[in-house]
């Protein structure tokens, strides 16, 4: 993700982001997280992709686990560090080109901030990056077509099925998936889905 509309919204917003929804339970998540970690062996290296502020790499750190954390957000970045600990660096999507390396990849509502006809090559990159057999976590806003928000993200949506196909393609197996509904930064509720999946 490297639309400056969207980084300008992210760095404006990143403290309230990381004061409000990073620091929130996530209560709702909690499966995800484990059906993510269930397939991490112990001590493994796990890469946080769109890590925003860094919370969730915190807790990857915390579980024990090696981490490594991108964001395209130099704001996020920094709060990822000042905040969580974590040492995170500035990355875009279309810049990793790690190969074989991590035991699993956690992107949780990142990657819909990139143009729908990039996400096949994202997913291939992410493969690629992966060990054989290693754990993908996703999560990503249902709908269809792309565009901005009210407050000037840019996003893309897929429905459930067109995700289930990508990954599919990209050489992934989803082995569980949830669907929930929830608020964002922009105020709306929307549904989503979160999907657990192996290389």
């Amino acid at each position: 993700m490297s639309d400056k509309q969207t980084l300008d919204v992210y760095a404006e917003a990143a403290q309230q982001y990381a004061d409000g929804y990073a620091r929130a339970k996530d209560a709702d998540q909690k499966s995800d997280l484990r059906g993510f970690l269930e397939l991490i062996p112990e001590g493994g290296y796990v890469l946080d992709l769109g890590c925003g502020p860094g919370h969730w790499a915190a807790r990857f750190k915390a579980e024990g686990l090696q981490v490594d954390a991108t964001d395209a957000s130099p704001a996020m970045v920094a709060l990822a560090k000042s905040d969580f600990g974590v040492d995170a660096r500035v990355e875009s999507f279309d810049q990793m080109a790690a190969v074989g390396i991590y035991d699993g990849i956690w992107a949780n509502f990142s990657l819909l901030h990139a143009p729908r006809e990039d996400f096949p090559t994202h997913l291939a990159r992410i493969h690629r990056a992966l060990k054989p057999g290693g754990a993908f976590h996703i999560g990503m806003k249902l709908g269809s077509d792309q565009g901005r928000d009210s407050l000037g993200r840019f996003y893309s949506y897929f429905s459930e099925d067109e995700l289930r196909e990508h990954l599919k393609t990209a050489g992934f197996t989803v082995t569980r998936s949830k669907r929930g509904n929830g608020e964002g930064l922009a105020g709306g509720v929307e549904t989503f889905v979160t999907m657990t999946t192996h290389a």
